[in-house]
Parts: structure tokens; sequence; C-alpha cells
């Protein structure tokens, strides 16, 4: 994991999605599916943009512009009829430096792709690979689509068991330092329910219920932000 991203490591996509929406940064997901081969990997790096056209050769040609951690982000349109990462791309993106791969599509040879244990993401399995060929655009090096989001060099990714995010490299540093400030509320939050105090308690939620009755347009995240709280965001 490239050092900027180090803190990832005791984080998960959750806690930055929340820390996007706290400090106003764009929240920019996968969308719902998009999962590791194997439960448990993570991944963290530059984003390195590819479109898939129906051949191995634009992954090959990518692979020479890789540096160390980079995360290989294939648009494969969201195509369900084939699959377009295999065990040899999958081998050859290890080889290369790449930490990782996300699919906005299908992978196949799962089972090599287990045993080679590069972190792959997309949205399941499937035999048939390509049976086509469409014509190259002049950005496929430089630009992906992945759902709604467009993906370039100047992001990075993040990858867990819930899922796949993509942030501004030049605001990483502030979404993970704030995700962390989030991570040890919570786990404070945590310890204090096992302990016998329950949420509504440490929340206030009675107060909480009391202030809303007298203005209705005080909301519960209002509420959080004024006591310290960091259960929705």
């Amino acid at each position: 994991m490239p050092k900027d991203l180090a803190g990832f490591a005791e984080l998960s996509t959750p806690l930055v999605a929340d820390a996007c929406v706290r400090l106003g940064v764009p929240l920019r997901a996968a969308p719902a599916g998009v999962l590791p081969v194997v439960a448990g990997q993570r991944v963290a790096g530059r984003a390195l943009p590819v479109r898939h056209y129906g051949s191995v050769d634009v992954f090959l040609e990518a692979f020479g512009h890789a540096e160390p951690g980079d995360v290989l982000v294939i648009d494969n349109a969201d195509r369900r009829d084939e699959a377009c990462i295999g065990d040899l791309a999958v081998l050859e993106a290890r080889a290369a430096g790449v930490a990782g791969i996300v699919v906005w599509g299908l992978h196949r040879d799962t089972p090599d792709l287990v045993r080679i244990g590069l972190p792959v993401f997309s949205y399941g399995r499937h035999a048939p690979g390509p049976v086509r060929l469409d014509p190259r655009e002049p950005d496929a090096l430089r630009s992906a689509r992945f759902g709604e989001h467009e993906v370039t060099s100047d992001d990075v990714v993040l990858g867990d068991d819930d899922g796949v995010l993509f942030v501004a490299a030049d605001r990483a540093g502030d979404v993970l330092e704030t995700a962390l400030s989030l991570f040890r509320t919570e786990r404070e939050q945590a310890r204090r329910i096992a302990a016998g105090e329950t949420l509504r308690d440490q929340t206030r939620f009675d107060a909480y219920l009391a202030a809303r009755a007298e203005d209705p347009s005080y909301t519960f995240r209002r509420h959080l932000r004024r006591i310290g709280g960091a259960i929705e965001e």
C-alpha cells in the first residue's frame, strides 16, 4: 500500500465514505455489488485507468505505464455477457507491480485468481471471455467510466469487503485523517455500549427529541455534530 494511503489499513470504505460526506468531498462509489473475488481482500492505490474493447492488449499497454502500487481500473461498460479479466492478465498485473484490479464488469478463472492472491474486485464470475473487438477510443488509457463516475490517474482507489471508492488524490490525506477520527469515535461508542451505556444515552437521544419538538428542522445529524457523535457521518 502506498505510504500516503497507509492509514487505510485500519479503516474501511464505510468510514471513508462518511469522511467524504463530512468534508464535502464528492462521494464517488463503485456501483453496489463490485466486491473482492476473495473475501477480506483490500486495495488502496493510485488509479491506472483503462477501457476494454475486447482484447487484452489494452491492459498490456497500460502495464507499461504502471507505477508500483497502482490499481488497474477497468471500464468494461458494465457488460454481463463476458468476463474481461482472467488469470494471465492478473499475473501480468502482479509482475508489473500493480496492487490490485477493479472491474466494472466480470472476471473469470476464479480458482486461479484465488491462488494468485492479487486483489481483484468485480461484479462476479462468468466463464465466457470476449468474442468482440470494438474500435478503440483515443483516450482509452487516460480515463475510465465506473458506474456514473469518471476515473483518472488523479484519483486513488480504496476497496474492501463493502465495495470500492474513488477519491481525488489531492484530498485523500484529509479524507483518511477524518475517517480515522470517525473510527476512533465509533470504537469508543462501541466500547461504551458493550459496557452497558446505550447508544441512546450516549447520543442524549431524549434531549434530541425534545429539541426537535421545539424546532422540527433540528436533525439528528446536526445533533450528533453538536455533541461530537459520529454514527451517521
